[in-house]
């Protein structure tokens, strides 16, 4: 059986975050074959062109983290109706400079938690023209909008609603057999 790697990017900066909460659940209930790995984004600087000649160390271990894994999963919150600055501004690090963007050919998945009732609907779809800009084959389905309610998941991700729980599991195995698919047809370059 191939394992894989999967880095998850949590869009929230906040140290008490729902979606941070949330991709403690995802690696709880994900199948034994995907080993989940956090990338890091709060230490970047602002993206600039200016760095390209020389990215600083945040923007090289970005890049160097992107291109260990198999696949990247984005665990976001919504902000005035789009992606987190902070998750936006590691994109474009990620995919510069020019002809070494890190999202090329690597499958993705997109999953949010909010307290409203949509979840992060919008700032997904945000996201997800991002990433079709930036190459990454993208699992549009089973979309994953959760209303994050007290209680939900707890400290050790463990999700309380067994409803959820049950969504969860499968998003998570949605997600293996989609990169499964994905790398069949497009085997990492290099």
């Amino acid at each position: 059986m191939t394992t894989y790697t999967v880095g998850y990017l949590v869009g929230s900066l906040a140290s008490d975050s729902i979606n941070r909460t949330l991709s403690k659940a995802l690696i709880r209930l994900a199948p034994p074959r995907l080993e989940l790995t956090e990338i890091p984004i709060g230490e970047l600087p602002l993206y600039s062109r200016d760095y390209d000649a020389e990215y600083p160390p945040a923007g090289r271990e970005l890049k160097e983290a992107l291109a260990a894994v198999d696949a990247v999963l984005f665990v976001t919150p919504e902000y005035n109706r789009s992606i987190p600055g902070a998750l936006k501004n590691a994109i474009d690090w990620a995919s510069r400079p020019r002809g070494s963007n890190s999202f090329a050919r690597k499958p993705s998945a997109v999953i949010g938690a909010s307290t409203g009732k949509i979840g992060t609907a919008v700032a997904q779809q945000s996201l997800r023209s991002v990433l079709s800009f930036c190459n990454s084959p993208q699992m549009n389905a089973p979309e994953a909008y959760i209303q994050f309610t007290p209680g939900l998941i707890d400290d050790d991700g463990r999700v309380t609603v067994e409803s959820t729980e049950g969504f969860l599991r499968t998003y998570m195995a949605e997600f293996d057999a989609f990169i499964e698919r994905v790398l069949a047809v497009l085997p990492p370059e290099g």
